[in-house]
């Protein structure tokens, strides 16, 4: 049983990895399915208070990463029609694959300024602020999808050293 555990954590992690990067699949809640089964094991000790901090951590993230391409799109100058635009683009986006949630993302700022009656400068710098957002959220979630990879390395080093 150990090891259906411990493989079963390993696929949920890598697949979590890979939705990172890809819009479809959900990429930290599958990481974070990965440490919780992880925390069955009898041989890893996960205390409760570690897994609803990552809990809060994963949604936390999870909300942030569609915040973030607005927040891109409002910091580099955009309007509200601009944010509208880059959400709609970025929701568009998501059920087709990680390119064209990206050029969603863009296109739908880009759209929403020129609709905003604004010249092209301005609306291609909204544009690209939307996918700065759209840049630092996936790099976000790597980075904590590898945290969480990490933990589970270390925890099955322990294992294999005993």
């Amino acid at each position: 049983m150990e090891i259906v555990i411990l493989l079963g954590a390993a696929i949920l992690l890598v697949v979590g990895f890979v939705g990172c990067i890809i819009p479809v699949i959900p990429g930290l809640p599958l990481c974070y399915a990965g440490l919780l089964l992880l925390s069955f094991s009898m041989h890893v000790d996960i205390s409760l208070t570690f897994l609803v901090l990552w809990a809060v951590v994963v949604i936390a993230i999870q909300v942030l990463d569609f915040y973030l391409p607005v927040w891109g799109t409002k910091k580099y100058g955009g309007t509200k029609y601009g944010m509208w635009g880059s959400t709609i683009g970025l929701i568009a986006g998501m059920f087709f694959s990680p390119i064209v949630m990206i050029i969603g993302a863009f296109a739908g700022a880009f759209i929403g300024e020129k609709l905003a009656n604004k010249d092209n400068k301005t609306a291609l710098k909204a544009a690209f602020g939307s996918f700065m957002g759209l840049l630092l959220g996936t790099v976000i979630k790597l980075a904590i999808a590898i945290y969480m990879i990490g933990y589970y390395c270390i925890a099955v080093w322990k294992i294999i050293a005993l």
